[in-house]
This record gives structure tokens, C-alpha cells and sequence, in this order.
């Protein structure tokens, strides 16, 4: 019965040091996602404004670019997957994988074919097990993601962009990314960048009533829109990528807080446990006693005849 107790006693000091762990896990998430939200409200409007700034040269002018018009015929897409670099964030990389994975079916149903693009150790590590052709992957930045960053994945995405579909360019770029909606919501959805809708893009930018101002374009809107495709492109993504971040704090913080919570339940099993043992051992002993007791004064009591 003492080798149980001490079984009892070893799990008990296990699940307490892994306990302290997670909870201090959960406390770094949840500093870390308020920072990352500060830095998606901060990058939202400048995203919103460029968009609604390629949205008014992209209605404001008969230009054919590929920032604005859709290829009569796609053939190739390209899909960039944003994920993290680490785990211990519940369902955040699977969801993303997956909407990816749908997605990716969807356009090759189309007849279309499909480059992968993916920021995140966990995605690439996904895709690599599986043996499927990655085009060019980015990983070490995922929780702190910088302007720096953004630019860095956005050169060969804007390069595939420019280039003709038979020199290995494509079509369109698709992004799957994790929307922060809330600290209990994330949503793992995607959207295409590349070429823009510009009457979605219109109604979502311009407010209820807005009447939008009439622009003339110098030197011209050819030139307006080759100067705004970096911009937009790295202005989206770089949000895509807060985005990403506290959404990815804001699991591990969920996660980490079930884990300190079941650690804490299992705790409590265990010590009910140890004291049934540590009873179940003394009743033990005093029974031993009282019946050593009792032999003894059997004993005694025959020599005594």
C-alpha cells in the first residue's frame, strides 16, 4: 500500500510542475494577444484606404492591369497559407490547413493549376509529410510578424503576379488566413487578393451615403496602379499576418488555460486518491496491531493454564 501513495505522490508533483507551466503559457499568451491586437487596429485603416484608393483608380480609369483585371482564361492560382511556427494552440493550424486544402481542390476542380506558398513551420511541416510541392515557404517571425516581414513574403508573390502564366507567373493569389473576430472567436477563412473585385471591394471600402470623388491620374492610372500594386499586396498581407498572430495567442491562451484547468481537476483526483491510500494504509497498520495485540494475549493467557 506505501508503493501506491508514492505512485500517488510522484503524479501529483508531475501534473503540478506541468501545471505551473501552462498557467504561465497562458499568462504570456494573454500579453502577447493584447499587443497583437494594438497592431491590428493600427494596420487595419492603412489597408482599408489603400484598397479604397485602388478601388478609385481601378473604376476610374479603362486600365488593364493585373491588380484590377481578371485573365480572360486563369490557368494558374497561386495560395499563400499563413500559419504559425509553433503548436499548443488547439484546432488554429488545422483549421487553416484545411480551408486551404478546400480551397486548394476547389480551384484544381476548376481546371486551374495551383502554387502553394506558406508562412509557418507547422503548415510547411504539414505539407512536407504529406510530400506535396511547396513553392516557397517562411518560418521565425509568425508571433511577432514585421513590415519587414509582409515585404519579404509579398517579392515573389507580386513577381508571380507580373509575370506571363507561361514563363511560370499566375493568374490570381488567393490568401487563407485566420481572421481575430474575438478573444473566444477565431475564424479561419480565405480571400483573393489578386485580381480585385472592384465592385465588392467598393461597397465594403465606401460608407453607407459616400459619394466617392471623381480623380485625374498623372502621369497616368497605368502608373498609379504599378506604384499601388506593392503597396496593396504588402498592406494585406502584413495585416493577414497580425491577424494571424493574435489569433494564434488568443488560442494558446484558450488551450493553455484548459490545460492549467484539467491539470488542476486531475490535482484533485489524485490527492482524494492518496488520502484513501494514506487510510487505507493506516487502517492497515492499526488492524496489524490489534490483531499482533490480541495474539499476544492469547499467548500469554495459554502459558498462564
Amino acid at each position: 500500500m506505501g508503493a501506491q501513495l508514492r505512485v500517488y505522490k510522484r503524479r501529483i508533483r508531475s501534473v503540478t510542475a506541468t501545471k505551473k507551466i501552462t498557467k504561465a503559457m497562458e499568462m504570456i499568451a494573454a500579453s502577447r494577444v493584447v499587443k497583437a491586437q494594438r497592431k491590428v487596429a493600427a494596420s487595419t485603416p492603412y489597408a482599408t484606404e489603400l484598397t479604397r484608393a485602388v478601388t478609385a483608380v481601378g473604376t476610374g480609369s479603362n486600365t488593364k492591369h493585373p491588380l484590377t483585371t481578371q485573365a480572360e482564361t486563369v490557368t494558374r492560382s497561386a495560395v499563400l497559407l499563413l500559419t504559425s511556427d509553433r503548436g499548443l494552440a488547439g484546432a488554429f493550424n488545422s483549421n487553416a490547413i484545411k480551408i486551404a486544402e478546400q480551397l486548394t481542390a476547389r480551384l484544381e476542380g476548376e481546371g486551374k493549376e495551383v502554387e502553394i506558398y506558406i508562412v509557418g513551420r507547422r503548415g510547411v511541416a504539414h505539407y512536407n509529410f504529406r510530400e506535396r510541392k511547396i513553392a516557397e515557404s517562411w518560418s521565425g517571425f509568425t508571433d511577432e510578424p514585421s513590415y519587414a516581414d509582409a515585404k519579404k513574403v509579398a517579392a515573389p508573390l507580386i513577381e508571380a503576379i507580373e509575370k506571363d502564366t507561361a514563363e511560370g507567373g499566375v493568374d490570381e493569389l488567393h490568401i487563407v488566413f485566420t481572421e481575430f473576430v474575438s478573444m473566444m472567436t477565431q475564424t479561419a477563412l480565405d480571400d483573393r487578393l489578386l485580381p480585385l473585385s472592384l465592385e465588392e471591394v467598393a461597397k465594403e471600402a465606401a460608407p453607407k451615403g459616400e459619394i466617392l470623388p471623381l480623380f485625374d491620374f498623372e502621369p497616368s492610372a497605368e502608373d498609379v496602379l504599378d506604384a499601388l500594386l506593392p503597396r496593396y499586396v504588402e498592406s494585406r498581407i502584413y495585416n493577414a499576418l497580425l491577424q494571424s498572430a493574435a489569433s494564434k495567442h488568443a488560442a494558446t491562451r484558450r488551450a493553455m488555460k484548459s490545460a492549467t484547468d484539467n491539470a488542476g481537476e486531475l490535482i484533485e483526483t489524485l490527492s482524494r486518491l492518496a488520502n484513501a491510500a494514506r487510510q487505507a494504509e493506516i487502517t492497515q497498520e492499526i488492524s496489524e496491531i490489534v490483531g499482533g495485540s490480541a495474539a499476544l494475549a492469547d499467548a500469554t493467557a495459554g502459558s498462564d493454564r
